[in-house]
């Protein structure tokens, strides 16, 4: 839905600009969501040599604007220019982006402000003192993460052709939106094209700082901008792998490679041989499945889930010391864990890879299955207080009820159905991993998440000492139908 709202804005940006203007900012606004201003290095410019300029953008918290590829939705900036005779104005140079993605869309924008320079060259044959008024229509697409806005002004800078003197604070407000600018990489890139990947090795000193490298590419084929992007390092090259995109021909292509924050290079790669990049992904996917384990053991004492390990606890008391039906029942029930775990983690990967907007949990997002959980727990608490027998109810209550390898291993599955909206420590990063790992990688984890989740139960039955504590079946029951009115059996 914001695809479709983005590419609506941007119809009527480029079809109405008389109505854009006329209602500068959102909704009639007088004020843009993100102010811009042109301003100059030099208030003098040398004429035979120029100045930078720069538009100055300051968007408003919680909004954003776009680099020159927006990415998947959005659009870049759009100017005109109207100069005085002997100036002429280079291309735009915009500064290293940030990613955003959104519903499975990946923007390339700015959260903060930023600026988007210009070389201006001043003709050799302007006399010196002759006025320099630049004029400048530009316009630009401000967006939160729910709505995007058409917006523009017409900018205006008065210069005066001198010296080329620049104010010390002038020269370090540039110098600093200099240092935001990709630098052009001295060497060129080798990029292959293997079954849809694209493989790019980057030359990159092995002794260089890179942080949260990313590949943004100049042009649209390059590759599938929400596609997860592998980054390794092999001596003095950076390896990065990722889904290529439609139509890429072949020949020389270019990207700006993201070393740190609002830091890269300009890069240009050509055709070549390119080793495939599987350290890092092999080092996501373990830290992944390691986080999801983690937040699979600490979902045992959510309220969700505690409940049901206590009552799955007793039993194995209940069993007393005959080993080998505990532990069959421990692995029944962890295997019905780890299996719907691997379900629901499947369903999502297979929703979202249709275009549908879920994430995990989904299925407890859906107002049907919440009533019915609802009268399952009801009908089970008026089962427990002795209103009526459950022996004639359906569902999940039955299966759970049943004794043996049956009842365990549907434990199981209700444990792992009703424990996904719970979040702790590790889930959330591993989850957020596991939606754009590769298939077999994204499956593990969602194993992980299971494994985790049965490893008190396992441990209970195929430790006997942790068993000690647990009332037995001699007393610990008894005492339970003296003591209270309880459904023991």
């Amino acid at each position: 839905m914001r695809f479709f709202h983005v590419l609506l804005m941007t119809v009527f940006l480029l079809l109405a600009p008389n109505a854009v203007r006329a209602q500068q900012g959102a909704f009639g606004r007088g004020v843009p969501h993100i102010a811009a201003e042109l301003i100059g290095e030099s208030a003098t410019p040398q004429p035979g040599q120029g100045t930078t300029i720069a538009f100055s953008m300051t968007p408003e918290p919680g909004w954003h604007g776009y680099w020159e590829n927006p990415g998947d939705a959005g659009l870049g900036m759009t100017v005109k220019w109207m100069l005085p005779r002997g100036v002429s104005v280079g291309a735009l140079r915009y500064p290293v982006p940030e990613t955003l993605l959104i519903s499975g869309l990946m923007n390339h924008v700015y959260e903060g402000p930023y600026g988007i320079l210009a070389k201006l060259t001043v003709a050799p044959d302007v006399p010196a003192g002759t006025p320099l008024p630049i004029r400048v229509r530009a316009d630009w697409l401000a967006c939160t993460d729910k709505v995007c806005v058409p917006e523009g002004a017409e900018l205006t800078l008065d210069l005066t052709a001198g010296d080329g003197a620049i104010l010390p604070s002038r020269r370090a407000q540039f110098d600093g939106w200099r240092g935001h600018l990709p630098r052009p990489l001295g060497s060129e890139a080798r990029y292959a094209l293997v079954d849809g990947r694209l493989r790019l090795a980057i030359p990159f000193p092995a002794g260089a700082d890179a942080r949260d490298v990313h590949l943004f590419p100049l042009a649209d084929g390059l590759a599938r901008y929400a596609a997860p992007q592998s980054v390794s390092r092999e001596g003095d090259h950076l390896l990065i792998e990722t889904e290529a995109g439609q139509g890429l021909k072949p020949g020389p292509v270019q990207a700006v490679l993201r070393t740190g924050d609002h830091v890269g290079f300009l890069l240009t790669a050509r055709p070549g041989d390119v080793p495939a990049a599987r350290s890092g992904t092999l080092r996501t996917v373990l830290i992944a499945l390691g986080g999801a384990v983690l937040g699979g053991l600490l979902l045992n004492i959510m309220p969700c889930v505690f409940p049901i390990l206590g009552l799955k606890a007793m039993k194995l008391a209940k069993a007393g010391g005959d080993e080998h039906v505990v532990r069959r029942e421990a692995l029944a029930y962890s295997l019905g864990i780890i299996l719907t775990c691997l379900a629901l983690g499947g369903l999502l990967l297979g929703l979202r890879a249709a275009g549908a907007a879920v994430g995990w949990a989904f299925q407890l997002q859906d107002p049907r299955i919440i009533l019915g959980l609802l009268l399952l727990v009801t009908a089970i608490a008026f089962n427990l207080a002795g209103l009526f027998e459950l022996g004639a109810y359906g569902g999940g209550g039955k299966l759970a009820g049943k004794g043996g390898l049956a009842g365990a291993f549907w434990t199981g599955v209700l444990v792992a159905f009703v424990a996904t909206p719970c979040t702790g420590p590790f889930m959330g990063a591993a989850m957020g991993a596991a939606l754009v790992l590769p298939l077999a990688a994204a499956l593990a984890v969602f194993a992980g998440l299971g494994l985790g989740l049965a490893l008190p139960f396992l441990a209970l039955a195929f430790v006997p000492a942790l068993r000690t504590g647990l009332p037995d079946r001699a007393h610990g029951w008894a005492g339970c139908r003296r003591s209270c009115r309880c459904r023991c059996s």
